[in-house]
């Protein structure tokens, strides 16, 4: 068998090579899955005819080999079918005969039963049921085979079958977030993709419509159209499997970033200046998907229909609607035909009848068909203008209506800007969405504001929505904020036009039509501020009052941007960014309120509110007294009442401290560590505090650095771990210690770590900025840094300012998913000197690069 087992080997992997250079030089896909399938055939039946096996025996195909399709890399599932259990001899011979399978270079997955087995396995196990459902002969006894076939139909239950591969359906878009439009998508398990198509063709099959899209459309489950579209969409995601799996050379289903653009140029796209060739793959990819999802839902519905028939006389809503079994059912199937504006008018009922569970499958159909006639006219007429209004004013069901509105394609049609972003990706390494996606999540953000059961999630937010006046305003600046993405130039001031046009259309005031475009244009301003800008300073404040001019600007721009911020990730939102937008908001609100921003009234509030909390801890009056002396004005400014209230007490009887003293404490904000250090300063200090935060690898999200008048360093670091979430009181402890043991050492800093980059960020690098400047007063210097983000980044930025004896006085630390935009304030006498200015911004840079 050794010599067989090589020749076999060597004869299937020419076979394969040569049908995989076929399929290169034509691409046609149908012929390469059946070609591989035909060499496996060969190959399995040479080796079971040179083992000499009972004639009483079969080898069946299971599976998608069952099929009768194979891919370049898939497991070959085959069941040993006998007829009665095998003795000692017979096992010893099938062990032999699977060993050769996989000697001969196959993946195989194997079972050995009796048909009995076979009905037992599968009628306690819905997977085994369904792979018998394709099982096909490659050998062997025939008369048993076919015995096993009859035997399968006869104990079908096509309505068990059914429910059962329908929730199995719904566990695995659970386990896919339940979209098509994950940025890494399964091309075979996602929502929308091949394994979608091949659950309708199942349960199809069970219950006797049909194996194939042409028999279901024979049954009038599909029409021609719809079972043309499934057939090159099923031909377009097992072209993508292929390629996946000729490039990977390995079983791979996954549309992973690092290979997206290989495919992508396979297919035969090129970059442009805007947008990248994988980008142009994946838009393609999602609305293949969207119709699969679309069409499945429609496919199943019937199927449902035919195997659970039920008398039940439609309900009527009006002219053109009825409801049907908990169903919107259309009154004649030429509604949308006869009255176009009905395709929006859809959408409005079920938004208005929460108690409808969905669109009846004809309805949905014909939507499908009709959206071809929202063209210009449709566009322009105001009966139409006047719907879309309405279900964006409605009181529930807003989002869900959109989410409707995309997924039918309605929504695209209506808006072209908007088709024009449905499926885009977005490769700037902090939106997990796509654009279309994202905008829609944003939108439901700022619904969930209105909604008394989500007011628990931000209540201050849920507080302003409840007064805000029109919040269907918010929703339309939601829809447009990033519609102009992708093409080219500033999306703020090109969404500007687009948002702008469309309040003129829909009758929006020249008031709100004002707001909507403001927020458009202004939608990344405040988070930008928030998070990259020194909210201690009045002018900063003063500036950002002069832009939003009034409270409902400011209070709409607010929730705007904490809905924007949540939609991009569940990993950029954090409870510190939050903070710091509700601090921008209310001190903006106090101005807009005719107070003058000043430092010394900010100075003397915090001061008033921080003796306050002292008293609370039941220190003496004069407690503090001696230890703010030493502190500037800059220091009262920058913290919070109750962190001075608490480094206060920490250090206030600690002034002439000749040894550090590190305190930690759970973070008010909600998440997060606090840690403050208070010790004799010295140049390199910032760097060696960063360096044991990298050592274990906690991330600092804030750092305020101050120097009293005694030359002591009070400097104070906002840090996360998901660790700290379990054992906060052990971990405050360790850093307590081992931070303070660390600082009475003057060994050299340790050699900054290479951190490992994310795979996102090593397939999308960004270029490394630095930006080193004078500050407005020539006091300082701001040093701005951008790069992809990196466990030890921020070490290693400290290494090389501690290197050049750079003053650190705070750091912004922005970090935006996978990429960090940090904004450094500093002194140092280096910075004098042109040259030594370049020699930093050159080392930094080189250490940012990737």
């Amino acid at each position: 068998m050794p010599s067989l087992a090589v020749t076999l080997k060597k004869q299937l992997k020419a076979a394969r090579q040569q049908a995989i250079e076929t399929f290169q030089a034509d691409g046609k896909t149908e012929h390469l899955l059946t070609q591989l399938r035909r060499n496996v055939d060969a190959a399995l039946t040479e080796a079971w005819e040179k083992c000499a096996l009972p004639h009483d025996i079969a080898l069946v195909a299971v599976g998608g080999y069952g099929r009768g399709e194979l891919f370049p890399h898939s497991d070959v599932d085959v069941l040993i079918l006998l007829d009665q259990a095998p003795d000692k001899a017979m096992q010893a011979k099938l062990e032999s005969l699977v060993q050769l399978f996989w000697d001969i270079g196959l993946e195989i997955g194997h079972s050995i039963r009796t048909v009995e087995e076979c009905l037992a396995e599968s009628a306690a196990d819905i997977t085994v049921q369904t792979s018998l459902l394709e099982a096909r002969l490659v050998t062997g006894n025939k008369t048993l085979f076919q015995l096993l076939q009859i035997r399968c139909n006869n104990a079908m239950d096509p309505r068990a079958f059914f429910q059962a591969k329908t929730l199995e359906m719904q566990q695995r878009h659970v386990k896919y977030e339940d979209t098509p439009y994950s940025l890494e998508p399964n091309c075979k398990e996602s929502p929308g993709g091949l394994r979608d198509l091949q659950v309708i063709l199942w349960v199809a099959k069970a219950a006797g419509l049909g194996d194939s899209w042409s028999k279901l459309a024979q049954r009038g489950l599909l029409t021609a159209t719809e079972a043309r579209q499934l057939t090159q969409k099923e031909r377009a995601f097992k072209d993508i499997r292929i390629r996946l799996h000729i490039y990977s050379n390995r079983r791979e289903d996954r549309l992973v970033f690092d290979i997206q653009t290989p495919i992508a140029e396979s297919f035969g796209f090129k970059s442009t200046d805007t947008r990248r060739a994988s980008e142009y793959l994946m838009q393609r990819y999602y609305w293949a998907a969207k119709a699969v999802t679309q069409l499945n839902t429609i496919l199943l519905q019937n199927i449902e229909a035919q195997l659970f028939p039920q008398e039940v006389v439609p309900q009527k809503i009006n002219e053109r609607f009825n409801e049907l079994n908990g169903f919107l059912d259309i009154a004649h199937d030429d509604v949308f035909e006869d009255t176009p504006s009905a395709m929006l008018e859809v959408f409005l009922i079920m938004a208005q009848h929460p108690e409808l569970k969905d669109m009846s499958a004809r309805t949905m159909r014909a939507l499908w068909h009709a959206r071809f006639k929202i063209d210009n006219a449709f566009r322009a007429n105001p009966a139409n203008h006047a719907l879309f209004m309405q279900i964006l004013q409605s009181r529930r069901g807003i989002t869900h209506a959109l989410r409707r509105m995309n997924q039918t394609s309605v929504l695209g049609r209506y808006l072209p800007n908007f088709r024009r972003i449905v499926g885009q990706m977005q490769h700037d390494l902090f939106h997990v969405y796509t654009v279309d996606q994202h905008i829609l999540m944003v939108v439901r953000n700022v619904r969930r504001f209105t909604m008394s059961e989500h007011a628990h999630e931000y209540p201050f937010c849920s507080q302003l929505m409840a007064n805000f006046a029109q919040p269907w305003i918010l929703y339309v600046a939601a829809l447009f904020h990033d519609i102009a993405k992708g093409r080219g130039g500033d999306h703020s001031k090109l969404g500007m036009a687009d948002a702008r046009q469309f309040c003129e259309q829909h009758g929006v005031s020249e008031e709100n039509t004002g707001l909507v475009v403001f927020l458009v244009e202004h939608h990344l301003t405040m988070s930008q501020v928030a998070q990259k800008q020194d909210l201690s300073d009045p002018d900063v404040i003063q500036q950002f009052v002069n832009t939003v001019k009034d409270e409902r600007h400011l209070t709409a721009l607010y929730l705007l941007t904490v809905a924007d911020i949540r939609g991009t990730s569940p990993k950029v939102w954090n409870a510190w960014k939050g903070k710091l937008l509700e601090d921008l908001y209310r001190m903006s609100l106090r101005v807009l309120g005719g107070e003058a921003p000043s430092a010394d009234r900010e100075l003397k509030n915090t001061q008033q509110e921080a003796i306050k909390t002292l008293r609370l801890y039941g220190l003496p009056a004069d407690a503090h007294e001696q230890f703010w002396r030493q502190l500037d004005v800059a220091y009262f400014l920058r913290l919070d009442a109750s962190d001075i209230a608490w480094q206060t007490r920490s250090f206030y009887d600690k002034i002439d401290s000749t040894v550090p003293v590190v305190k930690c404490r759970l973070a008010p904000i909600g998440e997060g560590v606090q840690v403050a250090v208070y010790t004799p300063d010295r140049p390199d200090l910032f760097a060696r505090i960063c360096s044991y935060f990298d050592e274990k690898n906690f991330s600092i999200l804030d750092a305020k650095i101050h120097t009293t008048k005694l030359n002591y360093a009070l400097d104070a670091f906002l840090i996360s771990a998901p660790i700290f979430a379990k054992n906060y009181r052990d971990i405050i402890n360790l850093i307590e210690h081992e931070l303070a043991q660390l600082l009475q050492s003057d060994g050299p800093l340790p050699a900054p770590a290479r951190g490992r980059l994310s795979r996102l960020s090593r397939t999308f690098p960004i270029n490394p900025s630095v930006d080193l400047r004078p500050d407005e007063r020539g006091q300082y210097y701001l040093l701005s840094v951008s790069a992809n983000d990196r466990n030890g980044l921020l070490y290693t930025i400290s290494n090389i300012l501690a290197k050049y004896k750079i003053n650190l006085h705070t750091a912004k630390i922005m970090t935006l998913g996978e990429r960090v935009e940090d904004v450094f304030l500093v002194d140092g006498a280096a910075l004098n000197h042109p040259r030594n200015q370049i020699m930093l911004e050159t080392d930094l840079l080189k250490a940012l690069r990737i």
